[in-house]
């Protein structure tokens, strides 16, 4: 038996990737345990606020509550918007992670924390207060882009330059690394919440259709895509009918969605080819030979490769399981002495 087998009770450090659409929590020497959507169900009754559903429940419900009850995300772009329910969320994410690994908790754990490279201090203060509302012992913070390229195993501490570009619900972060530190990094405020806001959009715009926030999302996961490549796809949709305000169904095409998502993803383009007119020629020289990697939920939309591609005239990579890539890398910087430089304390 090895020395911590004598001691059950133990500080389970974590990291956490607290994002606008999904969380993704990975506890020290167990790898991801928790992955739930950034979502939290209210209930006001006599007056007073309570928290009713976390994650997949609270998910379930979205658009589907009465006057008393709501569904709300504590996350906009990223950044905490209500802090005293992220709190709450945090805290019901990290007892569910611990419990989903079987450890027994003594004392407070460490935690990690991704952030948007672009956030301000008080936004980066506002995840802090939040984390160590929630019992963390210490709080230590790190950028998206550097957490998805080491989730992504890029050389971000040699003297190699790479390019990541984290694809997420609420910002998407272009990132190029080398020897430990971002060299360039955009922060957008556009992602998978503005490509189903578009979705939504279109559909009412073109069908005189109203869909909800789940409707769309499902969309965009069936048909959505950047561009289209073989034959094209068809999608039943349910909404309320805007003229006669009766539940309806249509059928919507795939080239219709291309085209309500082009705005986002020209938004996406763009920030990409300005953070590599930003990059110093001698980096510029390894992207050309290692690619773009997009990590993200974003990235899986069909076709974005491809568009990124013939945008730059780069090869891109999307990295593998990319929707646990930037909670793995900022894992790795929680157990590895190597990364340990990447991150801030606030």
């Amino acid at each position: 038996m090895s020395f911590m087998g004598f001691f059950p009770f133990r500080a389970a450090d974590l990291a956490i990737d607290l994002g606008t659409a999904n969380t993704v929590v990975y506890l020290k020497g167990h790898g991801i345990v928790l992955g739930e959507p950034s979502v939290v169900t209210l209930e006001t009754i006599n007056g007073i606020r309570r928290v009713r559903a976390v994650g997949d429940d609270a998910k379930l419900m979205l658009g589907k509550t009465p006057d008393n009850v709501e569904t709300i995300r504590p996350l906009r772009h990223g950044v905490i918007a209500d802090l005293e329910i992220a709190e709450e969320m945090l805290k019901h994410f990290i007892a569910k992670a611990k419990a989903n690994a079987g450890v027994r908790l003594r004392g407070s754990p460490e935690i990690v924390l991704c952030v948007p490279s672009g956030s301000t201090v008080v936004e980066r203060r506002a995840i802090r207060d939040a984390a160590t509302n929630a019992g963390a012992r210490k709080v230590w913070l790190i950028d998206e882009p550097m957490a998805a390229a080491i989730g992504a195993d890029l050389p971000v501490t040699r003297p190699i330059g790479s390019m990541v570009v984290d694809i997420g619900g609420g910002s998407t972060e272009v990132g190029v690394l080398s020897v430990g530190g971002l060299a360039v990094t955009l922060s957008l405020r556009v992602g998978g919440d503005q490509m189903d806001d578009a979705i939504a959009a279109h559909v009412r715009r073109t069908h005189n259709l109203v869909i909800g926030e789940a409707t769309a999302e499902r969309i965009k996961f069936d048909i959505g895509a950047a561009t289209i490549s073989g034959e094209p796809r068809v999608a039943k949709i349910r909404g309320r009918d805007v003229v006669r305000g009766v539940p309806t169904e249509k059928q919507i095409e795939q080239e219709e969605i291309v085209e309500a998502l082009g705005e986002t993803v020209g938004q996406i383009v763009d920030g990409v080819r300005n953070a590599l007119e930003m990059t110093a020629p001698e980096i510029a020289a390894d992207i050309i030979e290692g690619g773009i990697v997009m990590t993200g939920g974003g990235s899986l939309l069909a076709g974005l490769d491809t568009v990124l591609s013939e945008a730059t005239g780069l090869p891109v990579i999307r990295a593998d399981d990319p929707l646990y890539c930037v909670a793995r890398g900022a894992g790795r910087a929680l157990e590895e002495m190597e990364y340990r430089g990447v991150l801030h304390a606030v």
